[in-house]
């Protein structure tokens, strides 16, 4: 690639990657990436890397996007944070902050939302098994709704509700949107909710409890879903099952991780569902809905420093991270971005594989990433990492999981601060308390 052509790649796309990068993102006069005002440089400094980064402020207009259009369109309606997209506190607080109903899937998640002071009342708790101890959690902690998977799940609520609950059906709605098969939850062979037939039984049985109340139902068709009218589908699927008093639509709205990708956008996802319900649903019904990834992803970067570039039979450019802070590329094939965020100014002059540090030959963060000439210390920045980057954090290689840090209007707080090695330890100290030296009788 010559100069030239390089400095015109970098101009066309420096367009592009202000679409993908936080709303609230800028580039100073030399070249450093800022967000929330506040210059890459300086919170690499301050906070080492790797490190995820949220644009609050777009974060907060991102969801108020989801609560203000929603309703103006059904006023009878809530939207729910998928909060497995990034279960920290501060996003449950900020969430609950803009008007969001919280939505859980495991007694971790419900843990830190009632720690970041969310109303019991406005949670939900999905999940397909369920255990005892998380179903006893959320009865004790009188949450709004829980959302039953299976009849196994309705036997154990009929033995421990002990005060008045309400919950909802998840269903299958046998749609099959586009997108990765490890991301599609709304075809027949789901492992999630039950077929239209067995779910209206279990409504059925619900009621017939003293004190259990069916409100509605549920359904979810997957996630990461680029186009809009599948959503509308699910709800005409669905509406002869019969008429109840709430409609939980699910999440699953896709975003832009890529130039080349060009998902719906929010009002054309709530125009899509509630332009179906207008033809199939209750006119007085409460529909609900649970972006997740649509939600929180494009507020929230990873950044790194460049700890080797090396030329052999490709340029590989290697990271002080990989897939233990960027799991999702792994599962789901994701194609993401990259860009060198304190050379913005310099033509994008190399083709390079931006690789992890984790011993693995599938730790490639991004293929084929054109980039400005990078060099050690340099620092890398992946857009659109908010969502699931954080929640599938690990210690692969006993890598240290990131802290994440929340900027706007110039100023930056830590959310999650980074883990230790004492951390990584600590659930190990009972190991290290014992003599390991003796086969033991």
């Amino acid at each position: 690639m010559t100069l030239s052509t390089a400095a015109v790649n970098r101009d066309l796309r420096l367009s592009e990657l202000f679409e993908i990068l936080p709303e609230e993102s800028g580039v100073t006069d030399e070249g450093v990436l800022t967000i929330g005002g506040v210059r890459v440089t300086d919170l690499a400094q301050q906070y080492g890397t790797p490190l995820h980064i949220m644009d609050e402020v777009g974060l907060r207009r991102q969801m108020r996007r989801f609560v203000d259009g929603l309703q103006s369109r059904w006023p009878n309606s809530e939207v729910l944070f998928a909060s497995k997209s990034l279960p920290i506190v501060a996003a449950y607080a900020i969430a609950a902050a803009e008007g969001m109903s919280i939505d859980v899937a495991g007694g971790g998640e419900l843990q830190l939302a009632l720690a970041a002071g969310v109303d019991p009342q406005r949670i939900h708790l999905h999940g397909n098994a369920k255990s005892d101890a998380e179903l006893t959690m959320a009865l004790d902690a009188g949450i709004g709704a829980i959302i039953v998977d299976n009849f196994d799940e309705i036997a154990r609520l009929e033995e421990l509700v002990t005060q008045p609950l309400h919950v909802l059906v998840r269903v299958i709605p046998g749609v099959d949107a586009r997108t990765h098969a490890s991301q599609a939850t709304g075809g027949n062979n789901s492992k999630f909710g039950l077929p239209i037939d067995q779910a209206t039984e279990a409504i059925a049985r619900l009621n017939a409890h003293p004190l259990i109340t069916c409100d509605g139902i549920h359904l979810h068709i997957g996630s990461q879903i680029l186009e809009a009218e599948p959503f509308g589908e699910a709800v005409a699927k669905v509406a002869p099952i019969g008429e109840f008093p709430v409609y939980d639509v699910g999440g699953g709205l896709g975003v832009r991780y890529t130039y080349a990708e060009q998902p719906a956008t929010v009002d054309e996802y709530l125009d899509a569902i509630v332009r179906s319900a207008k033809a199939h649903l209750p006119a007085d019904a409460k529909i609900l809905i649970e972006p997740g990834r649509s939600t929180v992803a494009r507020a929230g970067v990873t950044l790194y420093t460049v700890n080797t570039v090396k030329h052999t039979g490709k340029t590989f450019v290697a990271v002080d991270g990989g897939l233990a802070d960027q799991l999702d590329i792994a599962l789901t094939s994701q194609r993401y971005e990259a860009i060198v965020a304190n050379k913005l100014n310099e033509p994008w002059s190399e083709t390079a594989q931006l690789v992890g540090r984790q011993c693995e030959s599938g730790d490639l963060l991004v293929e084929d990433a054109p980039l400005a000439e990078t060099e050690r210390g340099d620092l890398i920045v992946m857009p659109v990492t908010g969502a699931y980057a954080y929640t599938m954090s690990n210690n692969y290689n006993g890598a240290l999981k990131p802290a994440v840090v929340f900027v706007s209007n110039g100023t930056s707080r830590l959310a999650v601060r980074r883990e230790t090695y004492a951390d990584l330890l600590e659930t190990q100290q009972v190991a290290i308390d014992q003599d390991w030296t003796a086969v033991p009788n």
